[in-house]
């Protein structure tokens, strides 16, 4: 589980601090490492560390991460190691220059990192799955665009949509992913099951559309973006440092089947996840479970519903509510 966020904002502005606010509202998807990259129209800047986001940040390196578009990240470590090393984002710098925060667990690792090598003879540095989606996606931008001169101008969106749907064709398991190519976009796509969310928003500032692209839809509010859409299974959002916007469907037989775990404990109560509304959820499972308890133990001696952790405290409640309990809640800060 990680909280992941890309922004690309208006030519004249410094969207570090809304990166920063964006991962600080995310923070219960990830407590062991974070980390933020931004992007002027030459050059990266970036700062990642183990810690909480309050932690890794402060104005010393706040003042140093220039540019109008980023990506930031949260890490909860599920694959690899909790080494420093590992927090996101990642970055190679063939072709372009890429950046990446990944939200999810590949299922094929060992077997994308030896064809990685074998394929593309690229070497990757850590354990971590993300980094070996990073160079994946990396290599097939680089297969996409085959040897066309031009610099950053070789490079279009169609190539993008190219190289996220050969990674679909690659990759096994669960990813939502925000990147930023130096000096031209900010890049998302989700697997083609939709397993970990991922949502979009707009604010339109001085005649220019800026969007953000999140875990969680809680990300609009916090930032005071108009909440948009959720990215579709197996779609690819192109948004360029100039602000146009394109999307495509990059799988061929995309099936919806998100993990229900986003509604039942890694999710902001606040947050709307695929049209669902995750309070409400929580509701509707306390009722459930209230339900399921009279139905298979009438004879039970039950008289009061604790919730570990925080996130069960909305089930508790209506748990108790509906079946006439006490409900006892207590409180951890900083994840659900």
């Amino acid at each position: 589980m990680c909280g992941i966020i890309g922004i690309v904002g208006h030519p004249d502005s410094q969207v570090a601090g809304c990166i920063y606010d964006g991962i600080l509202v995310l923070q219960h998807r990830g407590q062991d490492a974070a980390g933020i990259v931004t992007s002027d129209s030459d050059n990266i800047s970036h700062r990642r560390a183990n810690g909480l986001v309050r932690d890794v940040f402060r104005s010393k390196h706040m003042s140093k991460l220039k540019g109008s578009m980023g990506i930031g990240h949260v890490r909860y470590p599920t694959a690899g190691s909790s080494s420093a090393a590992e927090a996101q984002p990642f970055y190679t710098n063939t072709p372009f220059g890429v950046s990446l925060a990944h939200n999810g667990n590949l299922n094929n690792t060992t077997d994308i990192i030896n064809g990685l090598l074998e394929y593309d003879h690229r070497r990757i540095n850590t354990s971590s799955d993300s980094e070996a989606l990073l160079n994946l996606f990396a290599a097939e931008i680089q297969r996409s665009v085959n040897g066309r001169p031009g610099g950053m101008d070789a490079l279009t969106e169609d190539d993008i949509f190219r190289a996220v749907g050969r990674t679909h064709l690659r990759a096994e398991g669960s990813y939502s992913v925000v990147t930023v190519i130096t000096g031209w976009g900010v890049v998302a796509f989700r697997d083609p099951n939709g397993i970990r969310p991922l949502f979009m928003g707009t604010n339109e500032a001085d005649g220019f559309t800026e969007r953000v692209i999140a875990s969680e839809s809680v990300v609009c509010k916090a930032l005071g973006f108009e909440m948009d859409r959720d990215v579709a299974p197996g779609e690819a959002v192109v948004v360029r440092m100039d602000g146009s916007f394109s999307s495509k469907a990059c799988h061929s037989e995309p099936v919806h089947t998100p993990c229900i775990f986003e509604h039942v404990y890694f999710a902001r109560p606040d947050s709307v996840l695929d049209g669902v509304s995750v309070h409400g959820a929580r509701l509707r499972m306390g009722a459930a479970l209230a339900r399921r308890v009279q139905q298979e133990r009438p004879d039970h001696r039950i008289e009061a519903v604790m919730p570990v952790p925080d996130s069960g405290r909305i089930a508790a409640v209506e748990m108790a509510k509906r079946a006439g309990w006490t409900a006892v809640v207590s409180h951890r800060s900083g994840e659900t």
